[in-house]
């Protein structure tokens, strides 16, 4: 998971994409970037580490333009390193082209394999340069008819953003699996991941990026092309966008998120109800969700748990042992509110089960009664591989033990997850197509060219979801 933003034709167009990448931090903090175009010619600054911490005023003044594009990096393909970090620069026939991406190609190292056979040579492992290969050995005439020709080519989830001389193009893949909108200020647009970033700005939201869209953003205005649907591919927008990814302010995929989350909630009440005296969510992710299974179930919510929102990608530990640092760094309880008290806890999913575990034993040391965990999602019990790193399928809990065997893992009083029917609550009829939720089900919408083994288990009845 990663998030994309583009500037078009801003007299301040660096500075307008640095703040839209602040906006969508959460979505990767490992590396970000922006490269900008001023009369043919790119500027460009990359960095690991999060937005903040890469920018200051000195650095954007010099990424001059008006038109300009970033990145930030959650890495699922390619390592971490600063020859994968974002916008991705090339030469081609005479000019440059930038690329910022969102998503993962499920056929990106088969087709890298033949690029290479074929005398291509890589300066990256992401998946991201591929596409870039491809469009270099594209003979349409123009620079949309080459995108159009290389993405044709690829499989996968890409949300797109391009940068060349004097245009900007956004793309989003045939099944849509990752968020991409567009807003407009005066006579400026933008293309970012969510709309939280164009909130920020004061953009004016258009309308999303159509699954299988390309559109050309030029000094004559906004010109949309359908070069990618082909009739024959299905929505699949990531049910987890709106599980946990997306900021709860964002509408996303023609929804507000919180909405959602609070809805989630408000079934989970319904599905697992117990009797309890407060309700408190693992913040963030888990806030909205609890809110609602506090309102659905009649019973108090609080702040039960504390975040540390300051917490860096890294911190200095005590030599001296103390029990669960990693998770108390980030949370802590709330004693005064916790004390004798039989509490339930929301959290949005369960992946190894490490962490919920070690939040149940520090509610209990803060002298919780009884503490029973809720979640706003079904079991994950199969990885991810259309742009977010989850853990191998043999790494997740809920694909080799029951919810039993996980409740006894975790030490808790009960364990309830939230129904696959019942996280379509929101749906209306037949929506339920639109939406990619393979983490659950193992059912992918895409072959996955690179693991074919992968498949193979996904066509086996699954068994332990």
């Amino acid at each position: 998971m990663c998030g994309i933003v583009g500037i078009h034709n801003h007299p301040e167009a660096s500075n307008i994409a640095y703040l839209c990448l602040y906006a969508q931090q959460h979505r990767g903090q490992e590396s970000t970037g922006i490269v900008s175009s001023d009369k043919g010619i790119f500027h460009q600054h990359k960095a690991m580490g999060l937005v903040a911490d890469s920018f200051d005023s000195t650095r954007i003044k010099s990424l001059a333009g008006r038109n300009a594009i970033g990145h930030v990096r959650y890495s699922t393909a390619g390592s971490s390193s600063i020859e994968n970090s974002q916008p991705f620069v090339v030469s081609a026939r005479g000019e440059q082209l930038a690329l910022a991406h969102n998503g993962n190609l499920t056929n990106a190292l088969e087709l890298r394999k033949r690029l290479e056979e074929d005398g291509a040579i890589f300066q990256s492992t992401m998946d991201s340069e591929v596409i870039m290969h491809l469009i270099a050995r594209e003979r349409g005439k123009t620079l949309v008819d080459r995108i159009a020709g290389a993405l044709r080519k690829v499989e996968g989830a890409y949300s797109l953003v391009f940068l060349s001389d004097g245009v900007m193009i956004a793309a989003r893949d045939p099944r849509g699996f990752r968020p991409l909108v567009i807003g407009q200020i005066g006579d400026a647009y933008v293309a970012a991941s969510e709309t939280c970033a164009l909130d920020l700005i004061d953009a004016t939201i258009m309308r999303e990026v159509r699954p299988g869209e390309i559109v050309l953003f030029e000094q004559g205005g906004m010109r949309s092309y359908d070069a990618l649907v082909d009739g024959k591919n299905k929505k699949a927008h990531c049910i987890f966008e709106y599980i946990y990814f997306a900021r709860p302010d964002s509408h996303i995929f023609d929804r507000d998120v919180y909405t959602i989350r609070k809805g989630f909630g408000r079934q989970l009440a319904k599905e697992h109800p117990v009797d309890a005296d407060l309700v408190i969510p693992v913040p963030d992710s888990g806030v909205p969700a609890a809110i609602g299974y506090a309102q659905e179930a009649g019973i108090p919510f609080e702040m039960g748990l504390i975040r540390n929102h300051y917490v860096g990608r890294t911190f200095i530990e005590p030599t001296s042992e103390i029990r669960h640092f990693g998770v108390r760094i980030k949370l802590n309880p709330v004693k005064e509110l916790l004390a004798g008290k039989r509490i339930v806890v929301i959290d949005d999913s369960i992946v190894r089960g490490t962490t919920s575990m070690k939040i149940v034993k520090m509610l209990r040391r803060a002298g919780a009664k009884e503490v029973h965990m809720r979640i706003s999602s079904p079991p994950t019990c199969w990885p991810c591989f259309y742009g977010i790193d989850t853990p191998t399928r043999r790494e997740l809990i809920a694909a080799k033990q029951s919810v039993k065997e996980i409740r006894e893992f975790l030490t808790a009083d009960s364990l309830g997850y939230l129904s696959r029917d019942g996280l379509y609550c929101f749906e209306k009829k037949g929506e339920r197509e639109w939406f990619c939720d393979a983490c659950f089900t193992g059912e992918y919408p895409v072959d996955l060219v690179d693991s074919p083994d992968i498949m193979e288990q996904a066509m086996e009845a699954r068994r332990g979801c």
